[in-house]
């Protein structure tokens, strides 16, 4: 069967990647879970894409247009999740090429994600798929 990326727009349709994402990002509530994309896509332009196939959300990922004074105008991945059921399949690299190619289309000058340090076969997935670790992320509770 073929898989079709499609950019989430209708409050049914993100809905349809609560499973998906509640895998990488298990403290969502359902229940919450449009509202909360919305409201990144109202302060952020935070959009969701996914692979689908049979009508099933097989990869999902999150991202950003973002500009700084670091890097200038970059493309910026909050979360990329393949179904737990879906991996090793494909579905990942699908929306990874899709990802850069809407970097490339829009002419950012690069594409950024950050991935927590036990994320060892993700990380394996991003240097494979050209990204390099360039800095180290720091954060504390306030």
């Amino acid at each position: 069967m073929k898989s079709s990326i499609k950019v989430m727009t209708f409050d049914k349709e993100i809905m349809s990647t609560f499973n998906t994402f509640k895998q990488l990002r298990p403290h969502l509530r359902e229940d919450e879970f449009v509202e909360k994309i919305r409201r990144l896509q109202d302060k952020y332009q935070y959009k969701v894409v996914t692979v689908i196939e049979n009508d099933e959300v097989k990869a999902v990922a999150g991202y950003r247009v973002i500009e700084s004074l670091a890097w200038g105008n970059y493309l910026y991945v909050d979360d990329l999740i393949t179904d737990k059921s879906s991996r090793q399949k494909g579905y990942a690299n699908i929306l990874w090429n899709w990802l850069i190619n809407e970097a490339k289309k829009y002419d950012f000058e690069q594409l950024h994600l950050d991935s927590g340090v036990q994320r060892h076969d993700a990380h394996r997935f991003y240097l494979k798929g050209g990204l390099d670790i360039t800095c180290h992320h720091f954060q504390m509770e306030v």
